[in-house]
């Protein structure tokens, strides 16, 4: 049975208008005050470090940037057809705070929208012992399912401000292997996985394939703290043979900011042509 809508309340907030897919057209967004950041750049084929800026060795949410690696899982254990198989529709229940999400959504819908009920479709398909042995065989981040103390909900929510926690340099390392496919998945898995994550060009022909996510950390209390967002913009440039993974993660230090993902996206996308452009 689908889990009530009511417990994903607390992360209304943070995919409120912080879904859609970048169109290729960016205006230089005015800089949100940050707690934080970290920007990483590196050559996927060798693992180089190319460029490193900022504090990049706190381990945090992933948020929604996880969706990558619950990609990966979808198609090489074939849950995950193509792009648009399979449609599930939406059901009373589900999370349905954005309203892109209250319909039948396929794989290239949900990366775009980052609808969270098709991740938990699929990682409740896949039960908790593949999820367990995917998440230790990406050696992704801290590799901890637990999810929420006490709930037993790490099968849907260990990536949601949870028990999950990853840091820019490790999201640094899972993209590299990625590109180089080192992961312990199928071609088809690499193709798709690729594919449903490309992103319009940027003007000086570098093609980009990257995803957001949207966190905060949580109060002693265990309510999360939406004054100090996390935001996540993760992915690969490629041009002319070559891939570059990049990472750029900020802390904002704005009231209720609910935004940090798209935040973070927007800006670094003004800031990525030089800085390939320099390589």
């Amino acid at each position: 049975m689908p889990r009530p809508a009511v417990a994903f309340a607390p992360f209304a907030a943070l995919f409120l208008a912080a879904s859609p897919g970048w169109s290729g057209v960016v205006a230089p967004p005015p800089a949100p005050p940050l707690t934080s950041s970290c920007t990483l750049l590196g050559d996927a084929a060798t693992g180089r470090l190319l460029k490193q800026e900022g504090s990049c060795d706190e381990a945090i949410t992933p948020a929604s940037t996880f969706k990558i690696a619950i990609s990966l899982m979808g198609y090489d254990s074939g849950l995950l057809k193509n792009e648009h198989v399979p449609a599930l529709p939406f059901r009373d229940g589900y999370a349905d705070w954005v309203p892109e999400w209250r319909g039948t959504t396929d794989p290239a819908g949900w990366m775009k929208n980052s609808v969270v009920w098709y991740s938990q479709q699929i990682t409740r398909s896949l039960g908790k012992t593949r999820f367990k042995r995917y998440v230790a065989e990406f050696g992704y981040g801290n590799q901890d399912i637990a999810g929420d103390p006490g709930k037993q909900n790490g099968l849907t929510h260990a990536w949601l401000s949870s028990s999950l926690k990853i840091t820019p340099r490790q999201q640094l390392d899972f993209l590299e292997r990625l590109v180089r496919h080192q992961l312990p998945v199928s071609e088809r898995a690499y193709e798709m996985t690729a594919r449903i994550m490309l992103l319009a060009p940027l003007p000086n022909g570098w093609e980009i394939h990257g995803k957001t996510g949207s966190g905060a950390p949580r109060h002693a209390d265990g309510k999360l703290d939406f004054d100090h967002a996390y935001g996540w913009f993760v992915g690969w440039a490629n041009k002319d043979g070559r891939n570059v993974a990049f990472v750029r993660q900020v802390q904002l230090a704005e009231k209720g900011n609910i935004r940090a993902g798209l935040e973070a996206r927007d800006a670094f996308l003004t800031q990525l042509p030089a800085l390939l452009d320099r390589l």
